[in-house]
């Protein structure tokens, strides 16, 4: 006689001859993982859902508006502010090219054209672009009567001779 527990059902699986203690060991082991496995399983159910419940209340936000729409219009205003963006470039640069040529540069003297005989009314104005392109007006002023008379200036220069009020209210506009 054998020492082994012999079972119809266990011989008919191949296991005659195995300990049945051993298989009710393996069987409670198994188990067991079952149901950590199960334990785990559940607590990874409700953080997906409380993940879930965050995610939903990201992606609606406050108002119910939805996180998709919000980044759109976040998109289609970076790309109208881009846009404009250039377009400010382009108008600035239009406006530099023409603000060259207009008068920046500022020069006046006045002065005394006889001598005591009719106070300083008489003056020399330089108006100048960027370039030192412009010109110089000059008003004498007199007891007969007041005088004025223009001197063109290309690059800094005039091609008619300047007196010194002249010259003295060009240097002036050119920052000499």
């Amino acid at each position: 006689m054998s020492t082994y527990n012999e079972s119809t059902f266990l011989n008919q699986i191949g296991l005659g001859s195995f300990d049945l203690g051993y298989l009710l060991i393996v069987a409670a082991v198994l188990a067991l993982l079952v149901l950590v496995s199960l334990i785990l399983l559940i607590v990874q159910i409700r953080k997906t859902g409380k993940l879930k419940k965050r995610l939903d209340a990201f992606l609606l936000g406050k108002d119910g508006t939805s996180l998709e729409q919000d980044i759109v219009t976040l998109f289609e205003d970076n790309k109208f502010l881009k846009m404009n963006a250039e377009k400010n470039k382009k108008d600035i640069r239009v406006l530099y090219k023409k603000l060259e040529s207009a008068y920046q540069k500022i020069g006046l003297v006045k002065y005394d054209a006889f001598n005591q005989m009719g106070g300083q009314l008489s003056f020399s104005l330089a108006l100048l672009d960027e370039n030192n392109n412009g010109f110089i007006l000059n008003s004498v002023h007199s007891t007969e009567g007041c005088y004025s008379y223009t001197k063109e200036i290309k690059n800094g220069e005039c091609s008619i001779d300047l007196g010194k009020e002249e010259e003295e209210a060009l240097e002036i506009a050119m920052g000499e």
